[in-house]
């Protein structure tokens, strides 16, 4: 017969109370029925656990080694029913979050330190990918739950809006579109823009928005990455369109200028989970600090 968890309860409380009678008493249990489980546990052992002294039960070498063991196999159990009922006070264990590029750079990070803060026991690993690449890791089980800035094609996922973002058209602060402060059609279809690859989220938002809007246009440049993107147009090497969260600090310090456009950018960020998917504790209780009206 193999260790059970009730004997290491047992064998835990007998040492806490140096007495089987007074750990029967504290487990609502009856003097036989523990003496039988310390029978039954020290049967398993090489050696004795305890060393008596009179009507008091003293730990030996051995028993202290099992005790160190037996609470922390406790405790790891305890964790573990804590987690399967809900227990939100003491939430533990790993969640898998993807974000596309724009909300993993700029939204997620303040979002996992608020959560590790209100939830210590717990553990948020963060992959960043564009929302086509996002959606795959998704769909083959490579997260738990995702965030992504661009439309979902994907059939084995569902996208439920979460909050609102806006693209703008920025330039360097040097570019001749930063004086005017506004471009026409005709300056969009004839500019280099420098924009993300093919399965970005803001790539596909700004060419429907060209699309809508009947401009013809050309990419001049494909970075897969916004900072390289913003560098570029800081540079003078193009002009871009992206999100406005990711564009503020370059906005406020001059670095990059805003220019008004006919085009429409508006689009709403959304939360990717499995269309078969279950909800558990610890997602319930980061969806809630994500905020928005995401658990259902």
């Amino acid at each position: 017969m193999g260790l059970t968890i009730r004997q290491l309860e047992i064998f835990e409380k007998i040492a806490a109370t140096g007495s089987v009678t007074r750990a029967g008493e504290e487990l609502l249990l009856t003097q036989s029925a523990v003496s039988m489980a310390l029978s039954q546990l020290e049967q398993q052992s090489a050696n004795p656990l305890f060393e008596r002294s009179g009507r008091r039960l003293i730990l030996n070498e051995s028993g202290r080694f099992l005790l160190k063991h037996a609470r922390e196999i406790l405790q790891a159990v305890k964790l573990v029913e804590m987690q399967l009922q809900g227990d939100s006070d003491q939430l533990a264990g790993e969640l898998l979050v993807g974000g596309s590029t724009t909300i993993g750079n700029y939204l997620l990070p303040a979002l996992l330190g608020a959560f590790a803060r209100q939830y210590p026991r717990t553990r948020v690993q963060l992959r960043v990918g564009n929302t086509r690449q996002v959606a795959e890791w998704l769909e083959a089980g490579d997260l738990d739950i995702a965030f992504v800035e661009g439309p979902c094609h994907g059939r084995g996922s569902v996208a439920v809006p979460w909050r609102d973002d806006e693209l703008v058209v920025v330039a360097g602060s040097e570019h001749p579109w930063g004086v005017a402060g506004n471009a026409t059609p005709e300056m969009l279809a004839s500019a280099p823009w420098i924009m993300r690859e093919k399965g970005s989220g803001t790539r596909e938002i700004f060419e429907d928005a060209m699309e809508e809007a009947g401009i013809g246009y050309s990419i001049a440049l494909e970075f897969g990455h916004t900072e390289a993107i913003k560098n570029g147009v800081a540079s003078g090497l193009g002009v871009s369109c992206l999100s406005r969260v990711a564009v503020n600090r370059e906005l406020e310090h001059g670095l990059l200028v805003e220019v008004g456009s006919p085009l429409k950018l508006g689009r709403s960020l959304s939360l990717l989970k499995r269309r078969d998917g279950l909800c558990t504790a610890l997602m319930g209780a980061f969806l809630k600090v994500a905020g928005g009206n995401l658990v259902s």
